[in-house]
């Protein structure tokens, strides 16, 4: 089975609610939230995808030393399976903005829940909630 490395951020705001994306029509697991973030590139380190894919996605701008690692989520999914990074960052600049057609929403962790997420994410929640 094909593993696929992705990184994700939970971006924190000073009221304590994480941003959450939803994944647009035509893409794999469309209407999902989940973390932004990405694959991470052969010559990239988790955090510098995360900081190419929060330009991209979000055209925000923020910096290593502001990615804490939290914990991460290895899925087995149909076809591949998924091993994920998650990582705390409450400081970037720039406000974030939708660039690839997702929706974007601040949700307080313990709400999450009211939100469909892909399997790999929900073991995620409590971890979040507990930390915020």
């Amino acid at each position: 089975m094909k593993v696929i490395l992705v990184s994700a951020v939970a971006l924190v705001d000073p009221d304590g609610r994480v941003l959450l994306a939803q994944r647009p029509e035509g893409k794999a697991m469309a209407g999902l939230w989940e973390f932004p973030g990405g694959k991470i590139e052969p010559s990239e380190t988790p955090e510098h995808a995360l900081i190419r894919e929060l330009q991209e996605e979000l055209g925000i701008d923020t910096w290593a030393s502001c990615l804490s690692p939290l914990t991460f989520a290895s899925h087995s999914y149909d076809d591949f399976h998924l091993l994920m990074p998650l990582f705390v960052c409450r400081k970037w600049s720039g406000i974030p903005m939708p660039k690839e057609g997702q929706t974007l929403k601040w949700v307080r962790p313990k709400d999450m829940r009211d939100y469909p997420m892909p399997a790999a994410d929900v073991p995620l929640i409590p971890i979040l909630r507990d930390l915020l």
